[in-house]
């Protein structure tokens, strides 16, 4: 293959450890384990955690004087554990030797993690190590671990031990351990046979059992060697320990094949029988690695890029991160998950952080899935849909209509957002009130409209896409309330994406009225719900709306919303975030910067001083500037006509860089955001922010938060950049329209895509676009370029030059 495949770190750095553990994690979108030694335990170095997709539980602390419940993503038993000793030594701890020399590589082509060490002991010994390891993309129950031990100049007994580890707790976020962090508890374990063990725990409140089987053998110049092997079976831990005797320049190979379940796989009878009965069919490390690999180099075909770039002086190149960035997406949600009840988490499988809870991110991940495999994203809208009576209840328990879905969501779709949140720099417990993010439910709506323009799978929609479009828009109309006075409808006490404002300053009531995003998005939810109600089939229409009690006074009311939202402007043409931001104060950028060097997040930094962001002209993230990342100026500009508001490009490179000028990049989303909507006004600088959020996980630009979790949705927004921005594809009115806006940086883009049963193969250059259909038997489609509409069959091309 190509180069730019391999993620590679040289030398041992502990206190780099934690990010090259999440970067490194392997998974297949039903389990995820960090890229720990295998050696290794939670010691404050390393953090050896395996998490299962939607593994979740719930557990109560008493913090600040209440009690607080929370729904845990939960770290599983440790699979990983292969220790060993030479004679009666201490077992072997990287920090307690000589390190010679130390080589870790992640092959991002094939799923495979490598580490290769050379050491010295106290006693001069010299020793290799040279570990594999994959999570199987093919076959999910499967993991394995091959660790190769080499002796250069010493003879003497090796003893190794191999270990399931149920005894593990959660303990990966700083933040939470002040909080209950013990989820597992002991069922059983047993020896299989002299070389396999098996554990079962089951998670304290949700109730889930997990299953693993584990077979261990032994290889001296490629024959099983047979070493006499003792059980070490304590609570919740279980082990093989054994002796093998090395000579100089001698090797011995281990293998460790493992297999895990748990009760709610589907086609089995109990997770404990299947674990074990699949351990006795499965090969050998080499033969399941083929399979896996295999199976990556499928996935390849359909999510890899060509983007030859003109760099200079970058360490990583753009397309080495940029793969990273897709490997991850495909670990968390794959093929795999399509069997799954799962959303897409916002900090992947790959961590503790946010509790692995599914926030909005989802706006971000889905356009990547949508055009590539869309199998995928429609598991994981109905993920929502399976939630939607959950969603319902909540609106009805606040007061309002239709379907209020969770800020954050784990399990059963209630609302998860915690209560009180730390802030790490005062040390105090503070008010979560995120939840008001009702635009939240707009969001999902938006990407079930998405979905639906990228495959127009009538069968979707008919079934699960129209009622979420539905119940939403019942939502968002409950949401507005009349003002006689200015004869507009309102939406008040909500949060926008911004975050840093969850009150006006000196308010006692929570929220903020008329955010703009918020409203925007209302109005747009509307018109798609009327217009997904008029593509369905009569018989079904008439269905739905009878089984929701969907009367035609309610649409009604939708039609004077979406000609009647307020949306609040100040100074020459500036969309205001929300009513009375331009009453606000101006924030001193200058002097915080130089006080405190990284002010990313604000608002702790204000929290700790005593004072608070509602008090400013700031944000977190972009909040207006979310309408020109989701909405084409087409559709924009229908929309703000519509309620009798201007709207010009002019008006768009003014709040571009009048937000641009106040946004603190808190999140990782924000680079991606404002990247994007830079790319038609100043190619040069959206292309420095863009490479700027490439860096966001690999250099960990938040200093701190990447060992906790990726941030898949900043991994997968980088990705679309190059998907959609620099191609200029939209879709929308059913035509998949490419507008090429390649900056300098990059002379060539090709990249194979999916539309509407189609296999598309698309090359951008600076002076060419090249679209071919791939044969095959789906419909023509349609394709806008340079404002003009084309009919393309399957089998056919067309290449347009740029003038």
């Amino acid at each position: 293959m190509s180069q730019h495949w391999s993620l590679v770190y040289e030398g041992f750095d502990p206190e780099d450890e934690g990010l090259r553990e999440a970067l490194c994690a392997l998974g297949n979108g039903y389990f995820v384990t960090r890229g720990a030694a295998c050696h290794a335990r939670a010691d404050g170095v390393h953090y050896p955690g395996t998490y299962f997709a939607g593994g979740y539980n719930r557990l109560k602390t008493e913090i600040a004087g209440r009690e607080v419940e929370n729904e845990d993503l939960v770290n599983m038993p440790n699979w990983l554990s292969l220790g060993f000793r030479i004679e009666d030594g201490a077992w072997f701890d990287l920090r307690t030797v000589e390190i010679l020399s130390y080589r870790q590589a992640l092959e991002i082509d094939q799923g495979l993690l490598c580490r290769d060490v050379r050491f010295a002991d106290d006693q001069g010994r010299i020793t290799r190590l040279s570990e594999k390891r994959f999570v199987h993309m093919d076959d999910p129950h499967v993991c394995a671990l091959e660790l190769v031990v080499t002796a250069e100049n010493w003879s003497g007994s090796l003893e190794i031990c191999s270990e399931l580890d149920g005894s593990v707790t959660n303990g990966g976020v700083a933040r939470y351990r002040a909080l209950n962090g013990k989820h597992l508890e002991y069922v059983e374990s047993s020896e299989l046979d002299e070389e396999s063990v098996y554990l079962k725990v089951r998670t304290n409140q949700s109730r889930v059992e997990v299953a693993l089987a584990a077979r261990t053998r032994v290889f001296r110049d490629h024959e099983r060697v047979h070493p006499l092997r003792e059980l070490v079976d304590e609570e919740a831990r279980i082990a093989h320990r054994f002796q093998v005797t090395m000579h100089p320049e001698a090797s011995i190979i281990i293998e460790k094949m493992v297999v895990l379940y748990t009760s709610r796989d589907h086609a089995i009878s109990e997770a404990g029988l299947e674990a074990r009965e699949h351990l006795g069919r499965l090969g050998s490390f080499g033969e399941a690695f083929d399979a896996h690999c295999r199976a990556w180099m499928h996935l390849w075909h359909q999510f890899d890029m060509e983007m030859i770039c003109c760099l200079d002086g970058q360490a990583r190149h753009p397309t080495l991160i940029l793969r990273l960035h897709i490997f991850h997406l495909l670990q968390s949600v794959s093929l795999n998950t399509r069997e799954l009840d799962v959303g897409v988490p916002a900090r992947g499988w790959h961590g503790e952080a946010y509790r692995g809870h599914v926030f909005w991110d989802e706006l971000f991940i889905f356009p990547l899935l949508n055009l590539r495999m869309p199998e995928i994203t429609r598991s994981l809208l109905r993920y929502r849909y399976r939630r939607l009576d959950q969603a319902r209840e909540a609106a009805a328990d606040a007061g309002f209509a239709g379907a209020m879905f969770p800020w954050q969501s784990g399990s059963n779709g209630r609302e998860e957002t915690q209560h009180l949140h730390l802030n790490p720099r005062s040390g105090r417990w503070n008010p979560d009130n995120t939840h008001l993010q009702r635009h939240v439910s707009a969001d999902i709506a938006y990407n079930v409209w998405q979905y639906h323009q990228v495959t127009a799978e009538q069968e979707f929609m008919a079934f699960y896409g129209a009622e979420i479009l539905l119940e939403v828009a019942r939502f968002m109309e409950s949401l507005a309330s009349y003002n006689a006075e200015l004869d507009r409808f309102e939406i008040r006490g909500v949060m926008g994406p911004d975050e840093y404002h969850d009150a006006y300053p000196g308010a006692t009531a929570l929220g903020i009225d008329n955010n703009a995003y918020t409203n925007v998005m209302a109005v747009w939810v509307l018109m798609r719900a009327r217009e997904a109600l008029d593509t369905l089939p009569e018989l079904r229409r008439k269905e739905l709306c009878d089984k929701i009690g969907l009367s035609d006074s309610e649409i009604a009311r939708w039609e004077q919303i979406t000609c009647k939202m307020r949306i609040c402007f100040h100074g020459d043409g500036i969309i205001s975030q929300f009513e009375g931001y331009d009453q606000l104060e101006e924030f001193d950028w200058a002097g915080y910067r130089e006080r405190y060097g990284d002010i990313h997040r604000l608002d702790r930094i204000l929290e700790a001083e005593g004072d608070t962001a509602n008090r400013y002209k700031l944000s977190k993230q972009a909040d207006v500037l979310m309408l020109f990342y989701l909405f084409s100026q087409p559709e924009l500009r229908v929309i703000f006509e519509r309620l009798g508001y201007p709207f010009s490009d002019e008006m768009v490179v003014k709040n571009v860089a009048y937000y641009l000028d106040r946004t603190s990049h808190g999140s990782t989303l924000s680079g991606v955001v404002h990247a994007w909507v830079m790319a038609d006004s100043d190619r040069a600088h959206s292309w420095k922010l863009f490479t700027h959020a490439l860096m966001s996980d690999v250099s960990d630009v938040q200093g701190g938060t990447t060992p906790e979790g990726i941030h898949l949705g900043a991994m997968a927004g980088t990705v679309d950049i190059v998907q959609r921005s620099l191609t200029g594809i939209q879709t929308r009115d059913d035509v998949l329209w490419v507008s090429p806006r390649l900056p300098k940086e990059v002379s060539k883009l090709h990249q194979d895509l999916r539309y509407r049963g189609h296999a598309l193969a698309i090359t951008i250059t600076h002076e060419k676009l090249c679209i071919d259909v791939r044969p095959g038997g789906a419909a023509p489609i349609k394709i806008g370029v340079k404002g003009k509409v084309y009919t393309i069959g399957a089998g056919e091309s067309r290449e347009f030059r740029f003038d």
